[in-house]
């Protein structure tokens, strides 16, 4: 799931990432965040993360997924976002 707050639209890609403990123990919540972080990083780098301050929280099934499959479901969250943006915006 990824938030993104009103208020902070306008700047840079600030990024913070929320898992309960049901993903797993420390390590593997650990390794989840920094997946996220490394994809997160490598699609803004195309353009792909809107500006302002975003929360990606994950579920369980996140430090299961495969890097394909997690890039794939980052990529459809924010083309659903960038979409109720624009709606917004009208």
């Amino acid at each position: 799931m990824v938030h993104l707050a009103d208020d902070a639209v306008g700047g840079p890609p600030r990024v913070a990432y929320a898992m309960t403990k049901r993903v797993g123990g420390a390590v593997v919540r650990n390794r989840l965040r920094r997946r996220l972080r490394a994809l997160v990083s490598e699609l803004a780098g195309r353009g792909l993360v809107p500006s302002g301050a975003l929360l990606i929280s994950a579920g369980p099934d996140a430090a299961l997924r495969t890097s394909d499959e997690l890039r794939n479901d980052m990529v459809r969250l924010l083309d659903a976002l960038r979409a109720r943006l624009a709606e917004v915006e009208r």
